[in-house]
C-alpha cells in the first residue's frame, strides 16, 4: 500500500505489506477477493458465503454475519479481516482490533460508492491493478446502462425483502440505488425507515408495476407470489410482472454489479418515453 485508506468506521487501515492471510465476513467481498486475484489469501469466511462455489472448499467457515465465532477467526491469525458496518457488529470489530488484527469496514449504499470500494478494497490488499480495472470496466457497464435507460420513465417497483412481517427498502439503501440505476422507482423510498414494515393493504395502494421477489435475505419462492393474488388491481399482477430473481444482483457488491446492470433493466422495462416538457 502507498498510505493508509480510512474506512467506513472512520479508522485509518494501512498494511506494511499485501495481506497473506484474509478473512471475510461479507459473502460479496468473499466472492470479490477471488476476482481480484486474492483468493489464495482468503483463509476463513461465513456460512453465508457460497461464492465462488468451487473454491470455498478449503476455506474455514466461522460462523454468520451476526455471530462469528471470534475465536476460531482469531486462530487463523489473519492479517485482515473484511467486514460490513451494516451486517457485521461493531463489537466483533471492536474485539478484534483490540486483539491487533487489522480489520478493513466497509459501507457502500450505491453503486457508484461499491464500484469505488472495488478499487479501494484492491489497493488495500494489494491489488491496486485488478482492483482499478475491474472498477473501470463497472463504470464502463453503469455508464451505458444510464445511456440506455436514459428518457425512459421509471417502472413503480415493490421489492420486498421480508414475509411475515412484509419488509421493504426505502431509498437510503444499497438495494434502492441498484433498483433505481436498472430502472426501477421504488414505491417505497419516502419512508423513513431504511427497512420499513409495509401491509399488503400498503402495497395495493402504491400500484407497483412490477414487483420483485429475491431469494436473499428471505428466500422467497413461487408459491409466495400468490400472496399477491388478492391484489387484483395492481399492474404488477394484472400484467404479471412478478419476477423472482438472484438476490446477489439486488445486494452483492463486486463482479454481481455487471450482472445486475445487464439482467434487471429487461425486468423493469414497463415504461414507456418520459413525457415532454
Amino acid at each position: 500500500m502507498t498510505g493508509p485508506v480510512v474506512d467506513a468506521s472512520g479508522v485509518p487501515v494501512a498494511l506494511s505489506a499485501p495481506p497473506r492471510r484474509i478473512v471475510s465476513l461479507v459473502p460479496s467481498v468473499t466472492e470479490l477477493l477471488f476476482a481480484l486475484g486474492r483468493g489464495e489469501a482468503v483463509v476463513g469466511c461465513t456460512i453465508f458465503c457460497t461464492e465462488p462455489r468451487d473454491r470455498l472448499a478449503a476455506v474455514t467457515r466461522v460462523g454468520g454475519e451476526k455471530n462469528p465465532d471470534l475465536d476460531k477467526l482469531r486462530a487463523l491469525a489473519p492479517d485482515l479481516v473484511v467486514a460490513n458496518r451494516e451486517e457485521n457488529l461493531r463489537e466483533h470489530v471492536e474485539a478484534l482490533r483490540g486483539w491487533g488484527i487489522p480489520v478493513y469496514v466497509i459501507y457502500p449504499r450505491t453503486l457508484v460508492q461499491g464500484i469505488a470500494m472495488v478499487r479501494e478494497l484492491g489497493q488495500v490488499i494489494g491489488a491496486g491493478e485488478r482492483g482499478a480495472e475491474l472498477g473501470g470496466a463497472l463504470e464502463a457497464a453503469l455508464a451505458r446502462t444510464r445511456a440506455t435507460l436514459a428518457g425512459r420513465r421509471p417502472a413503480r417497483v415493490f421489492c420486498p425483502i421480508w414475509r411475515r412481517p412484509w419488509m421493504t427498502i426505502n431509498g437510503d439503501t444499497y438495494v434502492h440505488d441498484v433498483l433505481a440505476a436498472c430502472g426501477g422507482d421504488n414505491v417505497f423510498a419516502a419512508r423513513e425507515r431504511r427497512y420499513p414494515e409495509v401491509t399488503l393493504a400498503e402495497v395495493a395502494a402504491a400500484r407497483p408495476e412490477v414487483i420483485l421477489l429475491p431469494d436473499e435475505p428471505y428466500r422467497f419462492r413461487h408459491v409466495h407470489a400468490r400472496d399477491f393474488a388478492a391484489l387484483p388491481d395492481v399492474p404488477a399482477v394484472v400484467e404479471g410482472r412478478i419476477h423472482l430473481l438472484d438476490g446477489k444482483l439486488l445486494s452483492w457488491y463486486g463482479p454481481r454489479i455487471a450482472e445486475a446492470l445487464l439482467r434487471l433493466p429487461p425486468l423493469l422495462a414497463t415504461g414507456g418515453p418520459l413525457p415532454s416538457a
